[in-house]
This record gives C-alpha cells, structure tokens and sequence, in this order.
C-alpha cells in the first residue's frame, strides 16, 4: 500500500509560479514511477509529467519547457515546479505512483491550481 499527500495548490496570476508537492508513504521502495496528472472540469484527466526511479522524466507537450518534475528520495517525496502559468492550466492537480509488478496505480487526494487575475 502506498499513500501519496500532496500540498502546494493555491490561486495564482497568469505568469505566476507555483510548486507542487506529493510526500509518499508505505510501501514506497516499490514505487517504479511518480507522476503528476490534472483534471480540468469536463475533462478527462491527464497526465502532467513523470518521473523514474532512475530519473528520467517526460512531460506532455503543453507544458513542456514550463513545467518540472524532480524527485527527493530522502524526503520521499516528488515535486512539480509550475511556471510561466496560464489558464488552460487550471485543474485539480493528482499525484500518482506505479508499481510495475503489480501493475498497481496508487492516488492522491488532489490540489487545486487554479490560474485567475
């Protein structure tokens, strides 16, 4: 079991910058991947960014180059820098981790961004 509790959501201007945070508990030593999703209303939620154990990231083309994900595995803990914001980027933010062998997929509760004048 896994539990993921991410903090750092908030209102924000268009431009402005904000990071996310998404600390792991449980069985986290078989974590394979951390990621961030969103979930704008209407929409089916998508995937943000994620991150390997190894480091290696990938990021959806929409924020590619404004967004970045990075990893403290002494704090167990997965980090999403948000900068250069505008409002297509308003959504409920959702941690996510993977576990390959099991194939299991673990959530977190969710944070508001929402990017308004």
């Amino acid at each position: 079991q896994v539990r993921l509790v991410e903090s750092g959501g908030g209102l924000v201007p268009p431009g402005g910058s904000l990071r996310l945070s998404c600390e792991a508990s449980g069985n986290i030593f078989r974590i394979n991947t951390l990621a961030w999703y969103r979930q704008a209303p209407g929409q089916e939620r998508e995937l943000v960014a994620v991150i390997t154990t190894g480091g290696r990231s990938h990021y959806a083309g929409s924020v590619k180059g404004r967004f970045n994900i990075s990893r403290d595995s002494a704090k167990n803990t997965v980090y999403l820098q948000m900068n250069s914001l505008n409002s297509g980027d308003t959504a409920v933010y959702y941690c996510n981790a993977f576990i390959m062998n099991t194939g299991m997929m673990y959530w977190g509760q969710g944070t508001q961004v929402t990017v308004s004048s």
